[in-house]
């Protein structure tokens, strides 16, 4: 069957930042340059340590003070590192494997991979939709991977045996996880579990594979531009351990130090619409070095397409009325993928 995003929208042609760097010693691009000598694109590092981190072993010893933890993340920092999470080591280090091959390969091997023409899946960029636009310092590949009926025939299905088999399994292991998650964050809020059951149990899953290479002058650029995740959940992996990733907070860029066999989870605007406001969804960005490429895989859970989007009936009240509107999924998704990356703009016009 044919994916349903491919009639939701697509994203302009753009150079392989890859490709790039192989012409590009000492400076890049003028349409990739965001900041001026003067720009500050500093950010404090003494708040690293401060984001928070949920341990999943504890909602079976101390579930009552593990939530609390949950709620304050998701309330004030919409971001934390989880732990114990009980993903299996073995099938995330196969699929980071994989991922560091298939960037490895020559262009003309990516190629297979290409989008197509209005399709946001593939090998090549989203949110690019003018001429004149700023471009990121980054390539990327994107996937739908649940459900498999929405999968784009060039890509899952044509992989290499291990890659295929290796994206199958930590497909299954993020979709369990995020269940997990979301049905904490239910019981958190005293949500009807139904609510969060009907959305996102049969819901789109994603996956977004992030390669940053290296730049000659990294403070002049980003890799990728500060914004909202506008899906559901957010699950990510490094690849590799370079750091990049930036959250937003108080006005301040704060670096993510990612722990050791820690996924990196944010709340998405999906879910800031679904809890009413009550968790948030927050600006994040990914900045880049001079040294060393970053690799990120990113997992996405969205509600279903057939479905409305709004805020869960159980958490609207006469007196908690909802912020904001309800919209088709599948009109949400064709207006978000008609616009540039702007912070939470996006968000903003879902309210109320």
């Amino acid at each position: 069957m044919e994916s349903k995003l491919t009639k939701l929208g697509g994203s302009l042609t753009v150079p392989y930042v890859q490709e790039l760097v192989k012409e590009t010693s000492t400076t890049v691009p003028k349409r990739y340059i965001r900041f001026d000598e003067n720009d500050s694109i500093s950010c404090d590092v003494s708040f690293s340590s401060e984001i928070p981190v949920i341990d999943m072993h504890k909602f079976d010893e101390d579930a009552m003070e593990e939530l609390g933890k949950l709620h304050a993340a998701c309330q004030e920092w919409g971001f934390f590192q989880l732990i114990n999470h009980g993903v299996s080591t073995q099938v995330v280090e196969n699929l980071k494997l994989e991922i560091q091959n298939f960037f490895s390969l020559p262009l003309e091997e990516k190629k297979r991979f290409y989008q197509e023409e209005g399709d946001v899946q593939g090998y090549g960029q989203v949110f690019v939709v003018s001429e004149e636009q700023k471009l990121d310092w980054g390539d990327m590949f994107y996937v739908l991977t649940l459900p498999t009926h929405l999968r784009a025939a060039h890509l899952i299905p044509k992989f290499p045996q291990k890659f295929r088999d290796a994206m199958e399994a930590y497909t299954a292991e993020m979709k369990t996880l995020a269940m997990k998650i979301l049905y904490l964050m239910a019981r958190d809020l005293n949500m009807k579990e139904e609510d969060m059951t009907m959305l996102f149990e049969e819901g789109m899953q994603a996956m977004r594979l992030n390669y940053y290479p290296p730049c000659p002058q990294p403070e002049l650029v980003t890799g990728l531009s500060p914004h909202s995740d506008t899906i559901g959940l957010t699950i990510l992996s490094q690849v590799n351990q370079v750091e990049g990733l930036q959250i937003k907070k108080d006005g301040v860029w704060i670096p993510v130090v990612p722990l050791h066999d820690a996924f990196v989870v944010n709340v998405g605007d999906i879910l800031e619409i679904v809890t009413n406001g009550a968790y948030r969804s927050v600006e994040h960005r990914a900045v880049v070095n001079s040294v060393q490429e970053r690799l990120s895989m990113v997992t996405f859970l969205s509600p279903t397409l057939e479905g409305d989007l709004g805020p869960a009936p159980s958490l609207v009240t006469p007196q908690n009325p909802s912020k904001f509107k309800r919209i088709g999924v599948s009109d949400y998704f064709k207006g978000l993928l008609t616009r540039e990356l702007d912070g939470k703009s996006y968000l903003d016009t879902m309210r109320i």
